[in-house]
């Protein structure tokens, strides 16, 4: 008799880097019957089934979540409200609801009101992975092995729920951890969410240059590795600058000030201050545990 898969049916809603990597991680794994995809365009569904990362497909969230026992929500921020609310009387009694997003109370308060008594069947949670990659033909199986994934639940999560979504990271190579919600938007607002801004800031100052033949010409290795996640989905990131709204703006503005900082001691020609500044930049640089 064969093994029954963890999960019977997964619904992945946008299927892209990070939902496409889920799909294909846990198909490596035996850990999944079937995967229904889902979103707008369904050329690009078309191609998820051809490249092996979803087994069907629907553009209607309510066909697609039905009889699934896990359904994931990996699109932009700003559509998960109205998905929420699509998808919430049409999914099965044992149905546990997770999503990918990078902010958590914006996207808990949205679930909270959208799903009503289905609240408790939700589980909050973050993939700290990616590249600045999207679309269906960027997910790879291996996107999450050693890295950390967060959740966030609340105390009308059911143990249930949490406990699947917890071993669903798990199967896959993930390492998960817990954590409140508001904690984790000001931690990723410094961490992921600043860095992002100040990518698409620098490459947007260059993008003014004239002429940008000669800048792109000349453009050195430095430039390329601080400005690589400005590749990175321009609707994904309003969502996310929007939704960790406040947080973001204490980042910026701690960003802003050491910017002012260093400014100044440029002005004043004051080697002492930058020397100081760069090897206390340099020291927790080289501190960050290798890339895994």
């Amino acid at each position: 008799m064969s093994k029954v898969p963890f999960i019977t049916r997964l619904a992945v809603i946008g299927v892209g880097l990070i939902g496409g990597s889920l799909a294909l991680a846990l198909k490596r794994m035996r850990a999944v019957g079937e995967v229904i995809g889902c979103g707008r365009n369904a050329a690009d569904l078309e191609k998820g089934v051809t490249l092996g990362v979803i087994d069907r497909y629907s553009t209607d969230p309510i066909h697609a979540v039905r009889d699934a026992d896990v359904v994931m929500l990996a699109t932009p921020i700003g559509a998960m409200r109205s998905l929420f609310e699509k998808i919430r009387d049409h999914l099965a009694p044992e149905t546990v609801v997770t999503d990918a997003g990078s902010a958590k109370a914006n996207v808990i308060a949205d679930a909270r009101t959208a799903l009503g008594a289905r609240f408790a069947d939700f589980v909050p949670g973050h993939p700290i992975a990616g590249t600045e990659k999207s679309g269906v033909e960027a997910g790879f199986a291996d996107l999450y092995s050693g890295h950390r994934v967060i959740l966030c639940p609340q105390p009308e999560t059911r143990m249930s729920a949490l406990s699947k979504v917890q071993r669903m990271w798990e199967l896959v190579g993930a390492q998960v951890e817990q954590m409140d919600a508001v904690h984790h938007d000001v931690i990723l607002a410094r961490t992921s969410h600043l860095p992002h801004l100040v990518a698409y800031a620098l490459a947007d100052v260059l993008a003014a240059t004239k002429p940008q033949s000669e800048v792109l010409r000349f453009a050195a290795g430095g430039f390329r590795d601080l400005t690589r996640v400005a590749s990175s989905p321009p609707v994904m990131w309003r969502d996310i600058a929007l939704a960790n709204r406040e947080a973001l703006l204490t980042a910026l503005d701690e960003y802003l000030a050491a910017l002012n900082t260093i400014r100044a001691a440029v002005a004043a020609q004051d080697a002492a201050a930058l020397e100081k500044i760069f090897a206390r930049a340099k020291a927790l640089r080289d501190s960050l545990p290798p890339r895994k």
